[in-house]
C-alpha cells in the first residue's frame, strides 16, 4: 500500500482545494466580503502555524525570528505578492466569476512562472530542442485558454432557455462582471508565478519551509488587514453574520493551509514536484461537477472550451519540462495552486501547488525537500 499513499495524499488535497473554492463562493453569494475573508482566512493560517512552527524549532527560536534586513525585505514582498494581493484577486475573481474558471485559471500558473522565469534568465530556452518548443507552445494554448474563457461565455451546456440566456448574456452588466472576474483570477496567477520566482533568492539563505510559511501567513495577515481597512472603512462589512461563514474561514486557513502543507510536501519529497502537478486538474474537475450539482451554476461553453485548453496547455509545458532536473542535476522547482490556491494556493499554504514551471534553480536543495 506505500506506493499508492503519495497517489491518496494529492487526490485529497485537491478534493480539500475543491471544497475551499466551493465553499467559499458559497459564502460570497450569501453576502460576506471576499477581502475581508481574506484576513480571516490568513489569521486563522497564522493562528495554526505559528504554534506548530515555535514547537517544532523551539531549541532555535532566535535563528527563527533572525531574517536579516535584505531576507525580510524579500519574504515581505513575498508574502505581499504571493498571499495578499493574490488572495485577493483570486477571491474577487471567484465571487465574479465561478468556482470552476477559478480552479481552472490555476493551471496557468506554470506556463505564466515559465515566461517570467525566461525574461529574467532563470529557464533555459533554446528553440531548437523539442522540449523548449513544446514549453513556449504549451504557454501559447494555456494563455489562449484563459483568454476564451474571460472572453467566450457562450450558450449554456446543460439546456435551459437559450433565447433567455442569450439575452442575459447580452447585458453590458454581466459581460463586465464575468470579465473582470477573469482578468482577477489571471492577475492572481501572475503574483503566484510572481512569488515563486521570488523563492529563488529566499531559499538560498532561508531554507526551512515551514517556517517560512508561518512568516508569510503572519505578514500576509499584517498586510492584508491594513490593505482592507483602507478598502473597507464600514466596521459592519467586518462582522461574520453565520456559523457557516466562521467554518469556512477556519477550515480555509487550517485545513487549507495546514494540512495540504503537510500532504504536498511529503508527496513532493516521494515522488517530485511534476508528479504533484499532474494532480492539478482534478480540483477543475471536482469543482465543475459540483459546482452544478450543487451550487447551480451554469457551465457554459466557452468556459468548457477554455478550460480544456488551459488543462491540455499544462499537460505540454509540463512535457517540456520533464528533462530539466535530470539536465541540472536535481529535481525541478515546485509550483503552486492555487488556491488559489492553486493557488492556491489557491489558498495560501505557502505550498508550492503546481510544478513544472522551469525555473533552472530549484526553490529548494533536494535535501530540503
Amino acid at each position: 500500500m506505500e506506493q499508492y499513499k503519495p497517489c491518496a495524499a494529492m487526490v485529497v488535497t485537491q478534493c480539500i482545494y475543491a471544497t475551499m473554492a466551493l465553499w467559499s463562493k458559497a459564502a460570497f453569494t450569501g453576502g460576506m466580503s471576499p477581502l475581508i475573508f481574506v484576513v480571516y482566512r490568513q489569521a486563522a493560517a497564522t493562528t495554526v502555524l505559528v504554534p506548530i512552527v515555535m514547537v517544532a524549532n523551539r531549541k532555535k527560536i532566535k535563528e527563527m525570528m533572525n531574517l536579516g534586513m535584505t531576507g525580510f525585505s524579500l519574504v515581505f514582498v513575498a508574502s505581499l505578492a504571493g498571499a495578499t494581493v493574490n488572495q485577493c484577486l483570486y477571491y474577487t475573481g471567484l465571487e465574479r466569476g465561478s468556482s470552476s474558471m477559478a480552479t481552472a485559471m490555476t493551471n496557468l500558473i506554470p506556463a505564466i512562472t515559465f515566461v517570467m522565469a525566461a525574461s529574467v534568465g532563470l529557464e533555459r530556452v533554446d528553440v531548437r530542442k523539442p522540449r523548449s518548443l513544446a514549453k513556449i507552445f504549451g504557454t501559447a494554448v494555456c494563455i489562449g485558454g484563459a483568454m476564451v474563457m474571460a472572453f467566450v461565455k457562450g450558450p449554456t451546456l446543460l439546456g435551459g432557455d437559450l433565447r433567455a440566456l442569450l439575452l442575459h448574456l447580452q447585458s453590458p452588466a454581466v459581460i463586465s462582471r464575468w470579465v473582470a472576474g477573469a482578468l482577477c483570477l489571471v492577475g492572481s496567477s501572475c503574483c503566484w508565478s510572481l512569488w515563486l520566482i521570488l523563492q529563488v533568492p529566499i531559499c538560498k539563505s532561508y531554507v526551512d519551509p515551514l517556517t517560512l510559511s508561518a512568516w508569510m501567513c503572519l505578514l500576509s495577515t499584517l498586510q492584508s488587514a491594513l490593505l482592507i481597512s483602507f478598502l473597507l472603512p464600514d466596521p459592519a462589512a467586518w462582522r461574520i453574520h453565520s456559523l457557516f461563514d466562521l467554518s469556512c474561514c477556519l477550515f480555509s486557513g487550517a485545513i487549507g493551509s495546514g494540512v495540504t502543507f503537510y500532504l504536498q510536501s511529503w508527496s513532493i519529497s516521494v515522488r517530485g514536484p511534476l508528479y504533484s502537478a499532474m494532480f492539478n486538474p482534478l480540483c477543475t474537475i471536482i469543482t465543475t461537477v459540483f459546482s452544478a450539482a450543487v451550487l447551480r451554476e451554469e457551465l457554459h461553453v466557452g468556459s468548457l472550451l477554455g478550460a480544456i485548453a488551459v488543462i491540455a496547455g499544462l499537460y505540454v509545458v509540463l512535457w517540456g519540462k520533464a528533462d530539466d532536473g535530470k539536465q541540472a542535476g536535481t529535481e525541478p522547482a515546485e509550483l503552486p495552486a492555487d488556491d488559489l490556491e492553486k493557488a492556491p494556493t489557491r489558498s495560501n499554504s505557502m505550498v508550492d501547488d503546481d510544478a513544472g514551471n522551469g525555473i533552472a534553480e530549484p526553490l529548494l536543495d533536494a535535501t530540503d525537500k
